[in-house]
This record gives C-alpha cells, sequence and structure tokens, in this order.
C-alpha cells in the first residue's frame, strides 16, 4: 500500500523550531529574497520602483530603506498585506508556517496562543493569510476542450434551533422556517487540476459564475439538483443521482466536489466551529488552496503562502478595521 504524502518525510521540509531559531537577519534576507525575487533579492523602491536604494535602519533597530531617486522611505513589508505590521518578522513567519502546517484549518483561539498574542490579532492575522490566499484564485479559469468539471454546492450557516417541546418544532428545511443568514459555498472542482469556490444564496444563483469560469468545450459533472439544469444548455453535461449510487463505474461522479466539502466540513466542526456571513468567501477560498496545495512539502508551501502576502496589496477586508469601529 503506497503511504500517504502526510506521512513521507517529502511533507516536512521546514519546523517552527527552525524557523524560531532563525536570526533577525536570516529572516530580512528571507523576506528581501521572496518579495524580490525577480531581482536577486535586491529591495526595489515600491513607489517609483528605482534599485538605487540603501538601508538606513531606525534607532530601535528596525530596518528601512530610502530611495535615493525619490527619497521615499519603505520597509520589507510596504505596500503589502503585512503593511504596518506590530509583531517581529518572526512571528510572521512563524503565524504562516503554523497556519499551513494545519491540513484543515487553523483556528484564531490556537492560533493567539501559539503566538502569545491577543485573539483579535490572531483573528485579523488568519484572515489576512486567507485574503493572500485568495490572490492565486483570482482570474481562474477551469476546464476546456476534453476537461472534466466538477460543480457542486455545499450550503453554511443560518442554523436554527430546534424547539424544546416536539409539538413546536418547523420543518427547518423550508425557506419560511428559515433565518435568511444561509448561504451556499458553490465549488468548481477540475479533474486532475484546480479548485475554484464561491458564495450564493442560492445554488441556481451561481449559474452566471460557472459559465463565466468553464472555458468552452468544458464537460461539466453534477448531481441531480434542478438547480444545475440551465447548465446543459451552455455545455456538454452529465448527471449523478445521488439517491440512487455516488458513482455509475464510467467516469461519472462528483467525489472531487463532495470531498473537498467534506474537509471544509470538518474545518468548521473541528477548527472553527463556525463559518459562514461575509467571513465564509475567505474560509472557502482557503479551503480551496489548501485542496491545491495539498500534495506540497510544508516549507514551499511557508514560501509561497509569504510571496502570496508580499504580493498582495494591503487588505481589504481589515485596513484601517480599528478606525472604523471607532467611528
Amino acid at each position: 500500500m503506497a503511504q500517504h504524502f502526510l506521512l513521507s518525510a517529502k511533507a516536512r521540509t521546514l519546523s517552527i523550531g527552525a524557523v524560531a531559531r532563525m536570526t533577525d537577519e536570516a529572516v530580512e534576507t528571507t523576506f528581501k529574497a521572496i518579495r524580490w525575487a525577480d531581482h536577486d533579492g535586491s529591495p526595489h523602491c515600491p513607489h517609483c520602483g528605482s534599485p538605487t536604494v540603501y538601508e538606513c535602519r531606525r534607532p530601535s533597530g528596525a530596518l528601512r530603506f530610502r530611495c535615493k531617486a525619490c527619497r521615499g522611505d519603505f520597509s520589507l513589508t510596504s505596500g503589502t498585506i503585512f503593511a504596518h505590521h506590530k509583531m517581529p518578522l518572526r512571528s510572521y513567519m512563524m503565524a504562516v508556517a503554523i497556519f499551513v502546517n494545519e491540513v484543515k484549518g487553523k483556528s484564531a483561539l490556537a492560533l493567539s496562543r501559539d503566538l502569545d498574542c491577543q485573539y483579535k490579532t490572531a483573528f485579523v492575522l488568519a484572515h489576512k493569510l486567507r485574503e493572500a490566499m485568495a490572490l492565486e484564485l483570482k482570474g481562474r479559469t477551469m476546464g476546456g476542450p476534453g476537461r472534466v468539471v466538477e460543480v457542486d454546492g455545499g450550503y453554511f450557516g443560518g442554523y436554527v434551533k430546534p424547539a424544546n417541546h416536539k409539538e413546536n418544532r418547523r420543518d427547518r428545511r423550508l425557506a419560511k422556517n428559515q433565518n435568511g443568514k444561509r448561504q451556499v459555498v458553490v465549488v468548481m472542482r477540475e479533474r486532475g487540476g484546480r479548485t475554484l469556490p464561491a458564495v450564493f444564496k442560492s445554488e441556481s444563483a451561481a449559474l452566471g459564475f460557472i459559465a463565466a469560469r468553464a472555458a468552452k468545450g468544458t464537460e461539466i459533472m453534477a448531481d441531480e439538483a434542478a438547480s444545475w439544469n440551465d447548465l446543459q444548455a451552455r455545455f456538454p453535461m452529465q448527471r449523478i443521482d445521488h439517491s440512487a449510487l455516488y458513482s455509475d463505474g464510467s467516469g461519472v461522479y462528483t467525489n472531487g466536489a463532495e470531498g473537498f466539502f467534506g474537509r471544509m466540513r470538518r474545518a468548521e466542526i473541528g477548527h472553527h466551529h463556525h463559518i459562514a456571513g461575509s467571513y465564509l468567501i475567505r474560509y472557502a477560498q482557503e479551503a480551496s488552496w489548501r485542496e491545491d496545495n495539498r500534495r506540497v512539502a510544508n516549507g514551499n508551501q511557508t514560501r509561497n503562502v509569504v510571496a502570496l502576502a508580499l504580493a498582495s496589496r494591503p487588505s481589504v477586508d481589515w485596513s484601517g478595521y480599528w478606525q472604523r469601529a471607532a467611528k
């Protein structure tokens, strides 16, 4: 029997202890090498692009650079999702390593205990990492001639607590007995390829998204839900009736998409306990990134997420969130 990838030595190329033992200079060199990989780790001004910069550390020892062309100052994280960071760079490297080491997800409470920081700090940092992961999904299209894309939906949120007495209980599957907070994550998963999630109020509302992201000639696999019926006019399509079977033995199944939701459900139940509302799309994008990188060594995963974070602009979700709350 073949060994699972996560049990092999190939999956373990970076330890938290190794990150903790890194010197400040080593962490700075790593961040420079990742952020300016196209320039062999040589800093370039993020304001004007000039390569003529020099170090001008603050009295505290914090690394800063000054551009000779525009006279602007910048740091290793200026203009990125880590901009205006308060913790040492080593803590951010450790946070990323801890975050990617978890197979299905990392709770903010556990991250706050690992980093010895406030829960709010860990919560925002985790969401910034999810936002950076989402950069990998931007503009992604799926399938093409001869390719198969599985489509499925999973509902999250909107939990309605049943009444205590049996005679007062209602059928919570009916719309009139729901609270309106229920949302569906629709996932497109290409066989042998990548994953792409999105969030909607209903499965039928995702048809335009699927049509826009599936390349012409893609074969769609879906279950028997009536929500997908209109896709048959745009794509070659096959359906599987899950009330009868999960696979017909001839390649008609949606097990890949179902597996995605199986892991996302376990992240919800085992780590986060509740994922819904305005944050649901970020959790879905994180699950997609983990799905696509599940056979990548944790050292490469850490480097890839740091690269995505340094390539991202300041957070659209969390920049200035505390100031808005004060207002």
